[in-house]
């Protein structure tokens, strides 16, 4: 009898410790799901004591880019225009990175033909419907109000068309014009201007977001340093997403670490255009095929169909993979608690193709992972339901139906019925998924599609403001050659403008893509050598050779992509950069003014309060990359990178 007793008693104390365990265990789960479940930074490579240094080999600042400093004011007598010639309106097709190009050269524009300029629409957002009433149009992404007040002294600037003209437009009263590509100021003096003069109002269609060329004779200098205020200063981004993106930037350095922005550039566009469609397999191939076909049938792609995807990547016309960026960024040195944000609103191919980068630098975050869902949602803002587009199910059957279908069914015995079909999900349905495993054709986009493109404006530009205040820059695919502005140019400009000594990295891809060809057997493990030449390589594009070699490419497509010298002075006293010019003459590199005296007893002043101490490097990284190469490889010899453990493979042909 005692025996059971005994056997009671325990049994009931264990159901009541169940039982509280099971309550803990509630409660967590409620807390941890009430709000936003902050992403815990991996950090079991920190130095036991104290906050860990910067290396200013991986983190900056470079010494030879520290004497420039932005500077866009204009420096010749520059008097508001007097004579009045009409108004212009504007609408802009396209990503986030072809309007912020296409706004800076219309505000240009309508300095050059003495017009007012109304507020351009912003086409991914007016045809999207049911957004948020909050945010139309412009006002989508930028401060509409900073934007007329900080050119006040430029251009004049109004929210609409008068009232009479405002019908008179709806009525289709006035021209409209669609510049081609990188259109010459004669353009609009000679095409533009005579018709705006006679009917008083005109449209400009923009399309490729190139509406004035971006290199303009040395007589238009100011209007390059016009396009620097807009792009740098008056097109500010509402102050939701500011804020929003002040809070990620927070929460990256939170830890005290820096923070490294990647942006993949895969997009789907970029890898139709330049035939890179091997580079992935199954679905994704069609995927990028058809839309080559498309631009082929459209006239934008002047070539076949099928190319060898090996060759273009050969030739530096494809994107770095990101398996190959975190080898290159292994081979500089990060180690792999490295903080790396994932930059874009789009990467195609998924999470799949970011497993390997994701494998070697735990800490790869987004804004997804950094924000909660309501974050996110109240920089939409309220929106209008809309119907999905996705296929619903049949509705559920009464059991009277089910009896009369029993006894319509025929004569026993029956056969037993198929298995019922597999549901679809609805990620199985949406997007490329919806069509492409049914249909031969693409179908036209839906409203929710349409909502999604004026969503991914927004996170564009949230990744943008990331980005720019990151620590360094690793672009995966920039200077693409298609004529068009690219988020990663768009970026490395505005930071060449705004922190011109901060880390940007500016690879060759034609030299990677030769490096990776040496260890395609073993990229995991490559020789010393292999290291040291990468290493090398991306040093040298962060600096001041990265700076000229970039710029060839780069300007000539987009003027933001690499704002000087126009847009910068140089710190007095300092020596002055032998100027580096263009094939036609044009500078492009060295040979800035200097900074004006008040700037400069400003800048003497902010150092003099920065006075702290440079961090060193600490014994597993190497030396700053200012010294001697013969110095840098003999350091690189002796030192040993915990980072990745290829460095201490010997290189057998040594």
């Amino acid at each position: 009898m005692m025996l059971k007793s005994k056997f009671k008693l325990a049994t009931a104390i264990g159901i009541l410790l169940s039982m509280l365990s099971l309550l803990v265990h509630l409660f967590l789960a409620n807390y941890s799901a009430g709000g936003i479940t902050k992403y815990s930074m991996h950090m079991d490579g920190v130095l036991p004591f104290g906050q860990r240094p910067r290396p200013r080999r991986l983190w900056g600042p470079l010494s030879k880019l520290d004497h420039l400093h932005p500077f866009a004011k204009p420096r010749k007598p520059y008097a508001a225009p007097s004579k009045h010639n009409g108004f212009i309106y504007a609408k802009i097709y396209g990503g986030f990175e072809k309007i912020q190009s296409s706004i800076c050269d219309l505000v240009a524009v309508a300095r050059l033909l003495n017009a007012t300029l109304v507020i351009p629409e912003i086409q991914a957002t007016t045809r999207a419907k049911g957004i948020s009433p909050k945010f139309k149009s412009f006002s989508y992404l930028y401060d509409e109000d900073h934007f007329i007040g900080a050119l006040s002294n430029d251009v004049a600037i109004v929210h609409g068309l008068p009232k009479d003209l405002r019908e008179a437009r709806k009525r289709i009263k006035f021209p409209t014009v669609s510049p081609r590509n990188s259109a010459t100021p004669e353009y609009y003096i000679t095409e533009v201007l005579p018709r705006l003069v006679k009917s008083k109002v005109i449209g400009i269609i923009v399309n490729g977001g190139n509406c004035l060329k971006s290199i303009l004779p040395a007589s238009f200098e100011e209007f390059q340093r016009l396009r620097c205020r807009v792009a740098f200063h008056a097109l500010r981004l509402r102050p939701q997403i500011q804020a929003l993106g002040s809070q990620i930037v927070g929460r990256l350095r939170a830890s005290g670490h820096p923070y490294l922005a990647y942006h993949p550039g895969l997009l789907r566009d970029t890898l139709a255009f330049h035939g890179c469609a091997e580079l992935f397999q199954d679905i994704h191939t069609e995927l990028i095929q058809y839309r080559r076909n498309q631009m082929i049938k459209r006239g934008t792609v002047k070539e076949q169909l099928t190319v060898d995807s090996v060759s273009r990547k050969m030739a530096g016309l494809c994107p770095l993979m990101p398996e190959e960026v975190g080898l290159l960024l292994q081979a500089l040195g990060y180690p792999p608690t490295a903080i790396i944000f994932l930059a874009g609103s789009e990467t195609f191919g998924g999470q799949r193709t970011l497993i390997p980068l994701r494998a070697m630098f735990a800490n790869l975050v987004d804004r997804t992972s950094l924000c909660s869902q309501k974050e996110l949602s109240d920089l939409v803002g309220p929106e209008d339901p809309l119907t999905s587009d996705l296929p619903h199910p049949p509705p559920p059957k009464s059991e009277k139906q089910l009896i009369e279908e029993w006894k319509r069914a025929g004569p026993r015995p029956r056969p037993l019925p198929p298995p019922p079909a597999r549901p679809f999900y609805a990620h199985e349905k949406e997007g490329w998924y919806g069509w492409i495993g049914e249909n031969d054709t693409e179908p036209d986009a839906s409203p929710i599609e349409f909502r999604r493109q004026a969503h991914r404006l927004l996170w564009d530009a949230l990744d943008y403001f990331v980005s720019v205040e990151a620590d360094a820059f690793f672009p995966g695919f920039h200077n693409d050659g298609s004529g068009w502005p690219d988020y990663s140019s768009l970026i490395m400009g505005h930071r060449l403008y705004q922190a011109p000594s901060g880390i940007t990295y500016r690879p060759d891809r034609k030299i990677v893509a030769a490096l990776f060809e040496d260890v395609s057997d073993h990229r995991y493990h490559p020789p010393r050598n292999w290291t040291i030449a990468a290493r090398q390589h991306l040093n040298r594009s962060a600096g001041v050779e990265g700076v000229m070699s970039s710029a060839m490419l780069s300007r000539p497509v987009s003027f933001l992509a690499h704002p000087l010298p126009e847009c910068s002075c140089r710190t007095p006293k300092l020596p002055v950069v032998q100027p580096v010019k263009d094939s036609n003459g044009r500078p492009l590199f060295g040979g800035e003014e200097e900074c004006p005296d008040w700037m400069a007893r400003s800048l003497a002043m902010a150092s003099a309060k920065k006075s702290e101490p440079q961090n060193e490097d600490y014994e597993d990284e190497l030396p700053e990359d200012d010294s001697s190469p013969d110095t840098q490889q003999e350091s690189d010899r002796s030192d040993t990178n915990k980072s990745s453990e290829q460095d201490e493979e010997m290189d057998p042909d040594d």
